[in-house]
């Protein structure tokens, strides 16, 4: 006989939350109970609340925002992965939710012509690395295949093989002492050539959104471009702006 092990805690109050909003109990543009009364309806901790409403922000079912609460936004999880970002920090979580897939790495000389590299400099001797992202624990396609370039300085850097679910950046902030102080953020819409339709598994000619971040070091020196496409119907990006 196999026996299942039980689910964590948070898992099985996101999927009452889950079960209560497709319900009608949490209508869509409500609002969810506070982190409080969460705590005391299912005698949780804060830490088990707060785990399980970010499962439900990741499916795409609530938006939270502070100050505000936690708002229904649909009765359907959405089927491919949602990113919330305020901070830096939300892209060291984004990589533990996720794992990086290395296909290839070489070294090459930036581009000329491709304007995310006009300003960075040296431009020989950058470590180039291939990979598609993928959720962990889902049997979903990637998310998106992604190039990565590093510095020169940290051509040497470990632990870049097979699959990674630790953020390049803070492999190189760890084994060389650098440290990130910036990540300049450019978003536009795209299209999935040939090559990335066969890799990701996706429909011919299907749109996609083209992400590149620079990591930036307190010289503002570049020691990381990263640069992802997503078929769209797999990503949304969500991001809050607050008045000062």
């Amino acid at each position: 006989m196999t026996i299942i092990p039980p689910q964590p805690r948070y898992r099985q109050l996101a999927q009452a939350l889950v079960n209560d909003i497709r319900a009608g109990r949490y209508a869509v543009g409500s609002m969810l109970p506070t982190e409080h009364m969460l705590c005391e309806q299912f005698g949780a901790s804060r830490f088990t609340v707060r785990e399980a409403v970010k499962q439900l922000v990741e499916m795409g079912l609530v938006s939270r925002q502070a100050g505000v609460g936690t708002r229904v936004m649909s009765a359907q999880a959405q089927t491919g992965y949602r990113q919330v970002m305020e901070t830096i920090e939300d892209l060291q979580q984004y990589t533990a939710e996720t794992e990086l897939e290395i296909l290839k790495t070489d070294t090459v000389d930036l581009p000329e012509r491709r304007p995310e590299f006009q300003r960075v400099r040296p431009r020989q001797g950058w470590l180039r690395i291939e990979a598609l992202r993928r959720v962990l624990n889902r049997r979903l396609p990637p998310i998106c295949f992604t190039e990565i370039y590093l510095h020169p300085a940290f051509h040497s850097v470990r632990y870049l093989g097979g699959r990674v679910s630790v953020p390049v950046y803070m492999h190189i902030e760890q084994q060389f002492g650098e440290h990130i102080a910036e990540v300049q953020q450019q978003i536009r819409a795209t299209m999935l050539t040939p090559r990335l339709t066969q890799l990701l598994k996706a429909k011919a000619d299907l749109p996609a959104l083209w992400v590149c971040r620079t990591y930036s070091n307190p010289r503002g020196e570049a020691i990381e471009i990263a640069m992802s496409t997503h078929p769209a119907d797999r990503f949304s990006y969500s991001q809050t702006f607050r008045r000062d």
